[in-house]
């Protein structure tokens, strides 16, 4: 679980790519919570776009596990 004191570690993990999919998903909820996606450099902020508009995460961070699980299933 994301949270404000390892956000950091969450995303040098993700820039590194050692972070896996649960993971992304976490740290974009937490980042789009609390607004920080739309102020970080474009990627974050296209990123969260992109997870949104294909119900991965709604807009206000919720992550749709319903989605996520039916689509591992």
């Amino acid at each position: 679980m994301v949270t404000d004191k390892n956000r950091i570690d969450y995303i040098m993990a993700y820039e590194d790519g050692s972070i896996d999919d649960k993971g992304v998903l976490e740290l974009f909820s937490h980042l789009i919570k609390n607004g920080m996606c739309w102020s970080l450099q474009g990627h974050y902020g296209r990123t969260a776009s992109a997870l949104i508009e294909n119900d991965y995460v709604n807009r206000n961070g919720e992550i749709n596990w319903c989605l996520i699980n039916s689509k591992i299933d």
